[in-house]
């Protein structure tokens, strides 16, 4: 008897083991069908793989919005979802945390207050967002490498398949309106083309006051338990033709051709979940040299460089509200990624993460023992990650200390402007560079704050010239160090009060009539001075072995990857993240971090309350919040419990660009927006571990509550298909 039970439960586990791991992986929409979608199914979703993505239909993908910059629309910073028929838009608060800052100022403090537009009139213009629809997403692996050959050199290789790239991009947008990129995917054994239609005009619809869509702020950010209502909104405009158009107050409300039904059913644990979107960079098939590499000595460096620089920040913001507004969204960014690392660098270490990477190169050497193209490869990567380690050490230091100095980096802005200049016969070039710095001078100087630059100078240089490689230590740091006799809070003192770039009033007078001989007060400048010969150092002695170095990489890492999938041919790999359309799928479930510790899969309400301290920023429930909760004016929007939802957490494989990503259930009813990973399993982007790996989710219904109860704005509830 417990023989057979014991036959029973192995085969339950194996059963169950493919949709264990299904969890992991951000699949492409046209190889879903050939890889996952099985799966996707066992897991619990009801519809097809063509509603999911469609070229000749609406389908779930067209509901899907891509949010870039003005000049890198490709590059994906985060995920939007449609959400009404007037391209009404929803997406995380600090996705839109850039625009809410800009439009703020003291009078009008929408990061503090909230903003909310009652109106279409009210809705304020965003002209460096973009808002990108995937049309269609094409395999080009073939045409991208046709006439590329073995004995080509890797310079060779690149110059082929870029002119090869741009001839299939230009026929791909001719006679349209459309945009094509390509990317590589499996380290250039592949390469895929999407075809996107991107539109200029995005406007801020909405966004909660920062106490609810940052609550618990950068105290509670990569962490679970999370109570943040982190959801701003947005609309698309086009122009009287339904296409894409540059902002003018003319233009009417996107119609798409498909919009998210929003679904206030609720969730429970072990719900199918599904998560669209543009997630940006995972590494999932890098060597433990990478890794090492990254965990022992790059992430340390540059978390002790951020922590400076943000504990200076926080003491200042602290003091002065004018200036939290001026540099909350520096903050938030610094931020952001030195407490990821710091999670980083924990899960790395709690799954031996370098130790199993070991093991597979191990056993691919052995394999490649008997296929000689892959022989070599790991050997060759442990050559080359050592001597990276310095040349990588050398340049982030400066990128996180001199380079991050705000007056440095301005400084450097005017860098082109001197080429310009000394070429005497470029004058329209001259007077095309000092317009845009003359247009980007009232930007900088709103969000500058002096003292906060001039005590972050003094301590990351210090840093700097006292960590970084003697080798790879520009002279004017030893310079600096000799003069000042190591004082480097001297050297900022006499650096702040020199510079002409410390000054609105000097740069605008500089600007005003600039003459070509000019230039020559630029080039003698400390802050130019400083940031030219840290740049110019960077060119001669770290840059060209660099890209070598790298070059090489890109060669093995081809290699390895192509290696690893004969190695393992009854695996199914997917591609790592590159900003490219993405479905990740899994479930809602909990979590157990460490011993004796157990996570459930919601918060509510509830929880805030708790949280509530007038004393510490990042706990201040806003007075109607509070209000609301005291008289139990939910409305519709509470779980089985009679509890406001806020937010949950579940098995989808998720990264950054995956924030703001509708998160959907079996039938494709939105039912929250991703904006987060736990703490603890932040390691995914290199190694998923589906026990510990959860991202962090806001449930919908707090949004339609807050919209509704808190923001009073009808208006937007109106406009929204919402099934109860």
């Amino acid at each position: 008897m417990i023989k057979r039970r014991l036959i029973l439960f192995i085969a339950a586990i194996l059963i169950a083991l493919p949709l264990l791991r299904a969890h992991e992986g951000m699949w492409v929409p046209v190889l879903l069908e050939k890889y996952s979608f099985e799966q996707m199914q066992k897991a619990g979703f009801k519809l097809t793989a063509e509603d999911i993505y469609d070229i000749n239909q609406a389908s779930l993908k067209d509901a899907v919005v891509g949010l870039g910059y003005n000049g890198r629309p490709f590059r994906h910073f985060c995920t939007a979802e449609l959400i009404s028929d007037e391209g009404l838009i929803l997406t995380n608060h600090h996705c839109g945390y850039r625009a809410i800052q800009r439009h703020s100022t003291v009078e009008h403090d929408y990061l503090t207050d909230g903003f909310w537009a009652y109106k279409k009139d009210e809705e304020l213009a965003n002209p460096w967002i973009t808002a990108s629809f995937l049309k269609r997403m094409e395999d080009v692996t073939d045409q991208v490498l046709e006439g590329v050959t073995e004995n080509m050199t890797e310079e060779e290789r690149e110059m082929k398949i870029r002119d090869n790239q741009e001839a299939i991009i230009k026929k791909a947008e001719e006679e349209t309106h459309y945009r094509a990129n390509i990317k590589q995917f499996f380290a250039g054994n592949e390469y895929y083309m999407s075809v996107y239609e991107i539109f200029k005009d995005v406007r801020l619809v909405g966004t909660p006051p920062s106490a609810i869509g940052k609550f618990g702020g950068d105290t509670d950010n990569w962490s679970w338990p999370r109570h943040t209502g982190d959801f701003s909104m947005f609309r698309i405009y086009a122009g009287k033709d339904n296409l894409p158009s540059e902002y003018t107050k003319d233009n009417e409300p996107y119609k798409p051709v498909k919009h998210f039904e929003i679904s206030t059913e609720g969730i429970n644990k072990g719900d199918f979940t599904m998560v669209l979107g543009y997630p940006g960079t995972t590494q999932q098939h890098i060597p433990s040299y990478a890794v090492e590499l990254k965990k022992n000595h790059i992430y340390p460096l540059r978390i002790n460089l951020r922590e400076t620089r943000l504990d200076v920040m926080n003491k200042y913001m602290e003091q002065d509200k004018a200036v939290r507004i001026q540099y909350a969204s520096k903050y938030a960014g610094i931020s952001n990624g030195w407490k990821k690392w710091i999670g980083e660098i924990q899960g790395l270490e709690r799954f031996n993460t370098i130790e199993n990477k070991q093991k597979l190169e191990t056993e691919f050497k052995s394999w490649a023992n008997n296929h000689a193209a892959y022989q070599g490869v790991i050997e060759k990567y442990e050559k080359f990650y050592d001597r990276l380690t310095p040349l990588q050490e050398g340049f982030y230091y400066a990128i996180e200390s001199s380079m991050a100095i705000e007056l440095t980096d301005y400084a450097g802005q005017f860098s082109r402007l001197v080429d310009q200049a000394k070429d005497e016969k470029d004058t329209t070039g001259v007077e095309n560079t000092v317009e845009r710095l003359k247009n980007g001078l009232e930007s900088h100087f709103k969000d500058y704050y002096l003292p906060i630059d001039k005590e972050i100078a003094g301590k990351v240089l210090k840093i700097y010239y006292n960590g970084v490689p003697e080798e790879f230590r520009p002279p004017i740091m030893q310079e600096i160090h000799d003069k000042h006799n190591g004082d480097f809070e001297a050297y900022a003192q006499d650096l702040f009060e020199t510079s002409i770039f410390a000054s609105k009033k000097n740069v605008e007078d500089l600007l005003k009539d600039f003459k070509i001989e000019d230039y020559e007060k630029i080039e003698s400048d400390p802050a130019y001075q400083l940031y030219e010969q840290v740049a110019i150092f960077y060119r001669k002695n770290i840059q060209p072995e660099y890209a070598a170095i790298s070059d090489t990489l890109d060669i093995l890492d081809r290699k390895y990857v192509e290696g690893l999938r004969k190695m393992q041919a009854d695996k199914v790999f997917w591609p790592d993240a590159n900003s490219t359309f993405r479905i990740a799928f899994g479930k809602v479930d909990g979590y157990e971090p460490r011993d004796a510790v157990e996570y459930e899969y919601q918060t509510t309400l509830k929880g805030i309350i708790e949280k509530d301290n007038p004393e510490v920023y990042d706990y201040r429930v806003p007075d109607k919040l509070k209000k609301l909760y005291n008289q139990k004016d939910y409305g519709k929007y509470t779980n089985s419990d009679g509890e406001v939802p806020v937010c949950f957490i579940g098995t989808n494989h998720t990264t950054g660009g995956n924030s703001g990503s509708p998160v959907l259930d079996a039938h494709g009813r939105l039912i929250g927006i991703n904006f987060d990973r736990a703490w603890e399993g932040v390691m995914s982007d290199i190694t998923y571990k589906p026990e510990i790996c959860r991202n962090i989710m806001l449930d919908i219904r707090y949004v339609l509550f807050i919209v509704d109860k808190y923001a009073e704005a009808d208006n937007l509830i109106k406009e929204m298909t919402i099934k109860e």
